[in-house]
């Protein structure tokens, strides 16, 4: 039985398109020149239209073609990424997972040992990024995000609360205590070290606090919390930052909270996010299970770290007045 003569014309002409040259197309194809030639001229007799103005050798699109080119493109997109998904079905060990990267590198990986060990047949890829999975465009399981979960249409489980306070090494803490004996007076000459993507800002602690800072301090600002982090470790500044990820260095003692006084704040923060239909995947229950298992051992080291660094724990107060002060 032969295929379709108008569906190979849409395969033939896209290539071409794409391509702009007959050969090159051809030779994707694996077919002669003369074929793709042939099944373009079939193509436009079928359509009543002209695709291309050919001028000394050189193809260009015409106005239908370029609305054909568009159209074939999007419909041979969706066929492509239903033919990885129907791939990865068949091998029901795989789990696709994209994490933002500082959560990567200093919480979920040096725990994924715990997980390989308990399931070491399933095949594991982890994607660490800052961007956002399309669902309906990329083959991907789920992605572990940082933020106020305001993910319409996408199902999100709590996977941690976040305790944020300002942190510094001891040495800059030694720094802090000779200008001053308030907090104010301590933050008026101190460098303040931002990552910029977190949920709590160093003007919305400060409008907390009631205190207001007149400085000619340059700030540092990083776009990754673990560089901000390791900046506060080297003894460049105070952080504002997540004891989710900096609970190693809390507990070393190279990093120690500024004011314990001003205690920390509670966030939600981090969430498994993903369409719900993936929800019935067994590698999907199996891994989040895990998660939550690892999040909820984290979340007792991080309250034992903070009582015993005598912070308390600020959790009586709304969200939207914490990340927005005005």
């Amino acid at each position: 039985m032969s295929r379709d003569p108008s569906l190979n014309g849409m395969i033939y002409f896209e290539a071409v398109a794409r391509h702009g040259k007959v050969a090159r197309a051809a030779e994707e194809l694996n077919v002669s020149p003369s074929a793709v030639s042939q099944q373009l001229k079939l193509l436009e007799e079928m359509l009543g239209v002209g695709l291309f103005k050919r001028d000394k050798r050189q193809l260009s699109l015409t106005l239908e073609g370029e609305r054909l080119f568009m159209a074939c493109s999007s419909a041979f997109g969706i066929l492509k990424n239903a033919r990885r998904v129907i791939s990865r079905k068949r091998n029901s060990h795989q789990l696709i997972v994209k994490v933002i990267p500082s959560f990567a590198v200093r919480w979920l990986g040096p725990r994924l040992h715990s997980f390989i060990e308990q399931y070491p047949e399933w095949d594991l890829r982890i994607d660490a990024t800052p961007d956002p999975t399309n669902f309906d465009r990329e083959v991907v399981d789920f992605d572990i995000r940082y933020g106020p979960s305001d993910w319409p249409g996408l199902y999100c489980l709590p996977v941690l609360h976040d305790y944020v306070l300002p942190m510094c090494s001891p040495e800059y803490r030694e720094y802090l205590f000779s200008l001053g004996s308030t907090m104010e007076a301590q933050l008026q000459e101190a460098r303040l070290v931002d990552s910029v993507k977190a949920m709590l800002q160093w003007e919305a602690w400060l409008a907390r606090q009631r205190l207001s800072r007149n400085s000619n301090v340059p700030a540092l600002r990083f776009d990754r919390s673990s560089m901000a982090i390791q900046q506060a470790v080297n003894g460049v500044g105070l952080v504002l930052e997540s004891t989710t990820l900096a609970i190693d260095e809390l507990r070393s003692g190279k990093l120690v909270p500024a004011f314990p006084e001003a205690g920390s704040i509670k966030l939600p923060a981090y969430w498994v996010v993903s369409p719900s239909r993936h929800q019935s995947r067994k590698l999907y229950q199996l891994f989040t299970a895990w998660l939550q298992e690892e999040a909820k051992v984290h979340q007792e080291v991080v309250l034992t770290t903070l009582a015993s660094l005598d912070v308390p724990v600020i959790k009586d107060q709304a969200i939207d007045e914490l990340l927005d002060p005005h």
